[in-house]
Parts: C-alpha cells; structure tokens; sequence
C-alpha cells in the first residue's frame, strides 16, 4: 500500500486557502480551474501544475515557492548543497565593489574559458560542482573585469551571472535568481552586448512566468526585442536569440490561453529555425528546430491539451551534443501529460529516464516531485521503482 506523506503542493495550498479565509469552491471561483481539481490537487490525487500552482499564489498573495515548499532543505543537506548557496549570494555582491587587489585571477584566456566551462556543466546538470566552482570564478572574473575592462571579460562575467540564476532557479532560489539576472543585466551593459542583454530579458520573463504574470512576461519580451535592435539582423546569433524570444512568448501565451498567439509565435521560431539549424552554442540557449518542437510540447501542456502533448512529444530524437537538463525537462513533461492521460506505468517510465540522465536536477524539479506523488496516490499498489522515487524526494 501507498504512504501518504501531509507534505505537498496540495496540502500546502491548502493551508494557505484557509488562512485566507477560502473554501475549496471560492478558490476555483477565482482561478480557471474547476472546483474538482481543486479538490483533487488539496488530497493529493492529482498533481498540481506550474500554471495551478502560480494562479493560486496570486490569489493567496503568497511566491508559488511557498506552495511548492521550495527550497527542499532535507534533501539539499543530504546532497552538501545546502552549504554551497551562501558564497554565491556573497560572490553575487561584489559587482560594485571594484577590483579586489588581494584576489589573485587567473589569465582573461583562461578566466573565459572556465566561465564557459561552467555554462557547459549546468546544461549537464553537475550542479553541486558547478554550485563548488562558481563563487571563485564571479570572484575573479569580477576582479579582473575591472582591473584590465574589455568586452570579452564582462561577457564571461555576464555568463557567470547567467550560470548563478540557472543554479538558482534548479535548487529553488527564486531570490538568489532574480539577484544573478539583475547582475547579468549590469554585466551586459558593461559589455555594450545586446544579445546577452535579450537574453537576460528572455530569462526575466520566464521566472515571471513561473509567477503566472504574463503581462510583466509580454513586456521583457517586448524589452529583449528592442535589444535586438541594436544587433545585426542577419546575423546567425541575433536570429537564434529572436527565435528563443518567441518561443518565451509562446509558453507565456499558453499561461494565457491564447492559442492563436500561440500558433503565431511558434510559427515564427520555426521558420527563424530552419535558418539557424540547431544553435545550442548561441549563448548557451539550446535554440533549433528541437527545442520549437519542445516547447510545441509545453504550450499543449500549459493550455492542458494533454493527449496532444503526448502525441507531438512522441519519438522526439535529440541532437547528440544536447543539453542533459532540456532532454530531462522534457521526460518530466512529458510523463506528467501521461500521467493526466491515464497513462501511469509510462509516466513513470519518463520520470526514472529524467532521473537517469538529470539525478541532481531532477530531485529538485518541482513538477517532477509533484508528479511522483501523484503517481503513489493513483497506485493501487506502488511497484518498487516507485517507492524508490517516492523516496528519493523523502516522501
């Protein structure tokens, strides 16, 4: 028989209904989501989506974080993370505070050249070396940007920051992401780099998406737009950056319920991809004729179109260099649209595949977490690779 743990996205949102004096029908009186789900989501037999879960935040008044139980402190003490986060936060601070003449830094070669590394690492979800490595190398690329400033030095610097919010956001840290995007934004400037300053726009918008505010959403796409601008139009990077542009603007359209706009965005980054081909290399976006397809995926999901998901995610074949944590995004995606489809032995197939190529990741991807427990509600009888996973999370 299953174990039921009282520690999920449910019974969290729960929680915080009550205090606000809601009942489970004036919940669903103020999101689009039935007073079944409702139900369903606070007793823990079904999962509770990204989308839910940011519409019941806004009218909780609480950061979506709160119902995810984000960060999963447990867990990140068992895997020595925990203790990694605050020489991030602090290496994060220096940005103002000039060249540190007791800081010993490294050749501008190599300095660039581990900024880089550390970008490959996070695609490849080694997240407790690159949370090990990062303080030292903002540390010195901080340094050493302003002691000799050029162009090449802030961009890594700019790359740096990058990599902090993507480590940020994958151990639940909104506030430290938001920190590390913001420093990115002022390395950009100091770079005169307006596709890293897109970019930064483009990730800016997500993290409001994972807030469900589209509209600020609509607006930094609108602000990386006008970064490009600034950058030559034909060139292969800027057309790589424009088309993860659209791609952001269609996954905020599909929070939205737009379908149209939807259709129209996607539409665009398909025919921007067919010019770049896969451009995984352009500022590390994964951009290319896989990731439309993805993110294809993710807007049916968003508008809960679940059976279609599951029938455009099928046989998806990845390029051989691509990112570990985009191909383990889309097996969690992809098992929970099985998951909602009835589909129960295949999502759990997905889920031990994300966890096979993304463990660090994985273990601490909300929707993965929510979608196990889910699994172990609906079993009649959890078979052991589900207790495993339902362990794995300490549930």
């Amino acid at each position: 028989m299953p174990v039921f743990d009282n520690d999920h996205t449910g019974q969290r949102i729960a929680a915080y209904r009550k205090k606000a004096g809601l009942t489970q029908r004036g919940l669903a009186a103020r999101i689009p989501y039935s007073y079944s789900l409702v139900r369903q989501v606070e007793d823990g037999s079904r999962t509770a989506s990204s989308g839910y879960i940011a519409a019941a935040a806004a009218v909780l008044c609480v950061d979506p974080a709160v119902l995810k139980g984000q960060p999963y402190v447990t867990e990140l003490q068992q895997d020595q993370l925990m203790g990694l986060i605050r020489p991030i936060r602090e290496a994060l601070d220096l940005y103002d505070l000039g060249g540190d003449p007791d800081v010993t830094v490294r050749t501008p070669v190599q300095l660039i050249a581990a900024a880089d590394e550390l970008c490959r690492k996070v695609r490849a979800t080694k997240l407790h070396a690159v949370a090990s490595q990062l303080p030292d190398v903002i540390t010195e690329l901080t340094a050493a940007a302003y002691r000799s400033p050029s162009t090449s030095l802030w961009q890594a610097l700019g790359s740096t920051y990058r990599t902090a919010h993507d480590v940020a956001t994958k151990l639940g840290f909104p506030d430290l992401s938001t920190v590390a995007l913001d420093r990115m934004g002022w390395a950009a400037d100091r770079a005169s780099d307006p596709l890293l300053g897109a970019a930064r726009q483009y990730m800016r918008a997500l993290t409001y998406f994972r807030s469900g505010e589209c509209t600020v959403g609509f607006r930094l796409i609108d602000a990386g737009r006008r970064h490009l601008q600034q950058a030559d139009p034909h060139q292969r990077d800027t057309l790589a950056v424009s088309g993860q542009l659209h791609l952001g603007a269609a996954v905020l359209h599909a929070r939205a319920d737009d379908a149209d706009a939807v259709t129209t965005h996607l539409t665009e980054a398909e025919n921007l991809a067919r010019r770049t081909g896969e451009a995984g290399e352009v500022l590390w976006m994964s951009f290319g004729p896989t990731n439309v397809k993805l993110h294809r995926t993710s807007t049916l999901i968003e508008m809960r179109k679940f059976g279609e998901a599951v029938e455009q995610s099928q046989g998806l074949v990845f390029p051989t260099a691509w990112s570990a944590s985009r191909v383990a995004h889309h097996h969690v995606h992809r098992s929970y649209a099985l998951m909602e489809t009835r589909r129960q032995e295949q999502a759990l197939g997905e889920l031990i595949t994300a966890r096979r190529i993304a463990p660090e990741q994985t273990r601490y991807y909300p929707p993965a977490r929510e979608t196990i427990r889910a699994l172990v509600r609906q079993a009649r009888r959890t078979p052991d690779t589900l207790d495993h996973l339902a362990a794995w999370i300490s549930m």
